[in-house]
């Protein structure tokens, strides 16, 4: 329901809540209403909100921009982002109710980031993921300093928005790009099972990572300490690449990784941990999340384990790489991302 003259986006918009209820009704548990709907306000606010069955939607942040397809190579999709995002809060806050405590927001926002990636990856690939998490983790970073009382770990978040939707989308996306996606999804669908339109008392974060744990066993128990219960920041670096023909034709590319992990505390104190955990290597043909990449640019990429400090990575490739880096798609908390990726030499 919308302004006659504001339709530039209303398809856009169907399209998305069409994808989203699909993905959640097959990944998560059937949509509980018959209808779905969204609804047009004028610019006094600026959001969107979901109430049952019906999503509020403010002009100034979907109606009245007119984004081109041209500019999906290189730009977020917003109205996609931001209507998957809504349609999920019909799973997380409408049908599970997060507990009125510390976590309580990791349930419905941090949730409903995560529902909204499964939307984009199906409709844009996951090639073209990076963009959102650099998005969303580059926000994250920003706003740690400006918390006026402390940054609290994930799984004890006290609706603070930097934390349950930007921190939050790349721990959920990262861990289920290491420990797959079905898992984590279980362990959502678990959640619902247990908790999904029952009264008092509601979940919390706590529940959740009961579930998670379960699912993952012991071999994940560190990862999920590192991305729920602690706060946890990576430095990574991809520096001095070099690159040269090998004679079966195909190219030996070697780089150094530099490696570093850190705790915080919630005034943003860090300290240095050890470091011996496995990190997505990759070579490509063009630079992941900027305009010309696709899945095709994809030359190498394997999961390894690395170290902390300085060791040499090679990779042996069937053509030559014009970029090298070390988490090239911001699956971690990575305190500068920008040089993750390093161009190779001509």
């Amino acid at each position: 329901y919308h302004h006659p003259e504001h339709a530039h986006n209303a398809q856009r918009m169907l399209d998305a809540m069409k994808v989203s209820l699909e993905v959640f009704s097959e990944r998560f548990s059937p949509y509980q209403f018959k209808q779905a709907r969204i609804l047009e306000f004028p610019a006094y606010a600026t959001f969107a909100q979901s109430f049952a069955n019906t999503v509020p939607y403010s002009e100034a942040i979907g109606f009245i921009q007119n984004f081109n397809d041209e500019d999906r190579e290189e730009k977020i999709d917003l109205v996609t982002y931001v209507t998957a995002h809504e349609i999920a809060h019909q799973w997380w806050a409408h049908q599970v109710i997060g507990a009125d405590k510390q976590g309580m927001t990791l349930l419905s926002e941090t949730f409903s980031q995560y529902s909204a990636l499964l939307v984009m990856e199906k409709l844009y690939g996951k090639a073209q993921i990076r963009k959102f998490l650099k998005t969303e983790l580059d926000n994250y970073l920003r706003s740690r300093g400006r918390d006026v009382v402390e940054e609290q770990p994930l799984a004890r978040v006290e609706n603070q928005d930097y934390i349950h939707y930007n921190k939050g989308a790349v721990a959920m996306y990262g861990l289920k790009e290491i420990v797959g996606e079905a898992a984590v999804n279980r362990a959502l669908q678990k959640l619902i099972a247990e908790f999904a339109f029952k009264p008092a008392p509601y979940p919390d974060s706590r529940d959740f990572l009961r579930l998670l744990r379960a699912e993952l066993g012991p071999q994940h128990e560190q990862l999920v300490v590192d991305l729920f219960e602690r706060i946890t920041l990576y430095d990574l670096k991809a520096l001095e690449p070099r690159t040269k023909p090998l004679a079966d034709g195909r190219f030996e590319t070697r780089f150094t990784v530099q490696a570093r992990k850190l705790y915080a505390d919630g005034k943003g104190q860090e300290t240095e941990a050890p470091l011996n955990e496995a990190f997505e290597i990759g070579g490509f043909t063009a630079e992941p999340g900027k305009k010309g990449f696709k899945s095709t640019s994809i030359l190498s990429l394997e999961r390894r384990p690395l170290q902390g400090g300085r060791q040499e990575v090679v990779l042996v490739t069937s053509q030559r790489p014009a970029w090298v880096g070390i988490d090239p798609f911001n699956l971690r908390i990575d305190r500068n991302s920008d040089d993750n990726l390093a161009k190779v030499p001509d």
